[in-house]
């Protein structure tokens, strides 16, 4: 049975080198929805194993207090990438990321480790999610064959730093560069029934310019955002998070097109604006996501 997790709240998802015990003992302060505790580029090649050491028992002894515990592995072109995942299952993750996706065959491979290494362990089967990471036009151009590759698969991830120097060009503060790859994947995700996550914003004295990208992302129906920094993680949650007025007008189209359709009628008004049916169902998210986002009051 797969891990019922795999729709739940993710609007931020902080980066942490797992080598480091200070960074990942606490970070569960900020309150960031997941944890991104990364054992590839921020790990140096000869401390790969220090790292893993130092990952093991953050799972196994740190109490993060709901926030999910993902674990970045190294490439599957690199000889640290199974015995990754043989930690991080071990240690009892939550989900294991897979960096320069670009097939369904990676994320095959990495499904086929995750399962070897929960037998082994005794962890329940399924237990374990996965999410890849797309960092290369090939990645972009095979987004939906990824996302539909395993049921493990809870989402994807852009990663713009090695997309854009894949596409000859680098990251600005327009996002131009970026607008073809986030929008195809966005709706890949959005065919299979998956999540999908924007890149780092790596420019902290620009909170301005982070918060345009986020509203940007927002607009174009991402579920989140990767950060860098607990600073961040706000700036993300407020975007994300169903502001009042927008719970109250999704209450009132359910309650309106619930009696409506009992009576027979299509097309009416709330406050004004034009509603039939299909407006149901992002009303009913609005109210699931302020739900999970803890600002929801409400009885439905």
């Amino acid at each position: 049975m797969i891990n019922a997790g795999k729709k739940r709240l993710r609007r931020t998802m902080m980066f942490l080198n797992a080598q480091k015990p200070g960074l990942i003992k606490d970070p569960y302060i900020y309150k960031p929805d997941s944890l991104m505790l990364d054992l590839e580029d921020a790990v140096a090649e000869n401390q790969k194993d220090a790292a893993r050491y130092s990952l093991y028992h953050a799972l196994r002894e740190i109490d993060y207090r709901g926030c999910e515990r993902v674990v970045r592995i190294n490439g599957l072109d690199t000889p640290y990438w199974e015995e990754d995942i043989r930690c991080a299952v071990a240690g009892g993750c939550d989900a294991i990321r897979i960096p320069k996706t670009e097939s369904a065959k990676d994320v095959k491979m990495v499904e086929a480790a995750v399962e070897a290494a929960e037998t082994e362990f005794g962890i329940p089967a399924g237990r374990t999610l996965i999410m890849a990471a797309i960092e290369s036009a090939r990645g972009v151009m095979k987004a939906l064959d990824i996302c539909e590759s395993s049921e493990r698969l809870f989402g994807i991830a852009l990663s713009g730093g090695d997309y854009t120097k894949d596409l000859q060009t680098h990251i600005t503060t327009t996002g131009v560069e970026l607008m073809g790859a986030r929008q195809n994947m966005i709706i890949a995700a959005r065919a299979a029934g998956v999540q999908c996550f924007d890149t780092v914003y790596t420019n902290l004295d620009d909170m301005e310019g982070f918060r345009q990208s986020v509203e940007t992302i927002h607009l174009m129906g991402f579920d989140g955002k990767s950060i860098i920094n607990p600073r961040q993680i706000n700036i993300v949650h407020e975007i994300f998070t169903p502001s009042q007025k927008d719970i109250i007008f999704a209450e009132k189209v359910v309650r309106e097109i619930d009696t409506k359709k009992a009576q027979g009628i299509g097309v009416f008004t709330v406050d004004g604006k034009m509603i039939d049916i299909a407006f149901y169902d992002g009303a009913k998210r609005t109210i699931e996501l302020a739900k999970a986002s803890g600002v929801y009051k409400g009885d439905l």
